[in-house]
């Protein structure tokens, strides 16, 4: 299971999710963990209900996934609304545990990639405390990447590896920025007119990803 996490909304997480989702080759989970600000269904056109609550009904997952329109091998778990949710952010914290947590015994064979919410909140925490490692997404502009280290600064706290970050509309790779975030580059998406994954050149980046993290299938 690898979360897909970022120091500020807006930086390209849930972009990356579902360009990362549709070049891996198989079958590939995307969950959207973000209760305040879902909007991973809404940019792969599917549903919102059921949702990720879904999946602690004794169902199994495979039922209550969505299927990507456009991507036949990718199934797509909105996130939970706050109705489905406790009040107590203690309690949202060991909800999203448990549930992931089933979803990573359960979807054994399909890589399962985890998109988070920004910031350093207790929602942000629960996915990066069970996923396998985490990829950092941030534009490249300094306010965003000081808060994008401060989530691979969390991760680490937590015991999950960071694999890379991403640097999202950009082309440009700053020897710096891995100093900063403490953690290899792994790609750069450029900025494009939208619907951006449709477009040629962002999706061929996103392949180079896939195929630069399937070396570590163990997170996946």
């Amino acid at each position: 299971m690898l979360a897909i996490a970022g120091g500020k909304g807006g930086s390209g997480k849930t972009t990356t999710t579902l360009g990362l989702a549709a070049a891996f080759d198989g079958p590939t989970l995307v969950v959207d963990a973000d209760c305040d600000m879902p909007n991973l269904h809404a940019l792969a056109g599917v549903d919102r209900t059921p949702t990720l609550a879904a999946v602690d009904d004794e169902t199994e997952p495979a039922c209550v996934a969505h299927d990507h329109p456009d991507e036949s091998h990718v199934s797509v778990l909105p996130a939970p609304t706050r109705s489905d949710a406790e009040a107590t952010a203690t309690t949202r914290d060991d909800e999203m545990r448990r549930v992931l947590g089933r979803l990573q015994c359960e979807r054994g064979g399909v890589r399962t990639l985890v998109d988070c919410p920004a910031g350093a909140s207790v929602d942000a925490v629960a996915p990066l405390r069970v996923a396998d490692g985490v990829l950092v997404v941030s534009p490249l502009c300094a306010a965003a990447l000081r808060d994008a280290a401060k989530t691979a600064a969390m991760a680490r706290t937590l015991g999950t590896p960071v694999v890379g970050a991403v640097l999202t509309r950009t082309r440009l790779r700053p020897p710096g920025v891995a100093d900063l975030l403490d953690c290899p580059v792994v790609a750069s998406i450029p900025e494009v007119r939208p619907p951006v994954l449709e477009d040629r050149v962002v999706r061929t980046a996103y392949a180079r990803l896939a195929s630069t993290l399937t070396a570590e299938e163990d997170l996946l």
